[in-house]
């Protein structure tokens, strides 16, 4: 993993207003003060209304922006009430989109507005990152590969730019519980996903992520798992002290 660079995805979730800057600038500093070596690429992803501001006022090759979804509409204007296109997004500011969250899925996502918003995105060159996880349920009946297998395969066609896509394995059951799956599982569930895109999509080396309650104090043992490129961090991610603790203790 050293010579790639790792990312540390913040999904700020429905919190933040434009005071917040202060805790985008606070850690800016630290990396460009205190931080400068290591391989390393930072993403915010704020509610949509702070994407642009945010994006103006933060120039970094360190940091860039997100959004935590986008419409699956095909349209870059249009009358959609309440949606936002890939198109505008990208004018924004931001580079990255979340695609396929849990939260999304529970409020209604399917496989096929993940995949038309997959496409859109995609075609507006913005970085997917793109979640996949299983219930408490699944895990238990043992079906967790079986699922992550089909929401893969259900929502990506095979003409895709796969350079721009990251995976994100987030297990329901994990976020925002506090409750880290055992190393040896996710040794086994990279080891699985990355075989699964090799097969199917002849990606010679996914970006892949994980995400469910990552913080300052197991990032150490997660840091730990094979073929894991970088962490989507939720709470933990809110103000620049939690968020830079993560980092370092990282890299230590």
């Amino acid at each position: 993993m050293s010579s790639k660079s790792t990312y540390f995805i913040a999904n700020w979730k429905m919190n933040g207003s434009p005071k917040d800057l202060i805790q985008i600038k606070n850690l800016d500093f630290f990396i460009k003060n205190r931080f400068k070596k290591h391989n390393k690429l930072i993403v915010y992803c704020p509610p949509q209304p702070l994407i642009a501001y945010f994006a103006k006022k933060i120039r970094s090759k360190n940091i860039k922006f997100g959004s935590q979804d986008v419409s699956n509409n095909n349209f870059a204007f249009g009358a959609f009430t309440g949606e936002v296109s890939s198109h505008i997004l990208k004018n924004s500011g931001a580079e990255y989109v979340i695609i396929g969250h849990s939260e999304k899925r529970l409020a209604g996502d399917n496989y096929n507005t993940i995949k038309q918003k997959i496409n859109n995105a995609n075609q507006n060159k913005l970085k997917i990152i793109f979640c996949i996880g299983e219930s408490l349920k699944e895990n238990k009946n043992k079906n967790s590969l079986l699922i992550l297998k089909k929401q893969i395969l259900a929502s990506l066609e095979k003409g895709l730019n796969f350079k721009n896509i990251l995976f994100a394995y987030e297990p329901v059951w994990s976020i925002g519980t506090g409750i880290i799956p055992s190393q040896s599982y996710l040794i086994k569930v990279f080891s699985e996903l990355k075989k699964i895109l090799i097969r199917h999509y002849s990606v010679k080396s996914p970006k892949l992520l994980y995400g469910g309650s990552v913080n300052a104090q197991n990032i150490q043992s997660l840091k730990m798992i094979p073929n894991c490129n970088g962490y989507l961090i939720g709470g933990a991610s809110l103000t620049s002290k939690n968020f830079i603790d993560i980092i370092q203790n990282y890299y230590s």
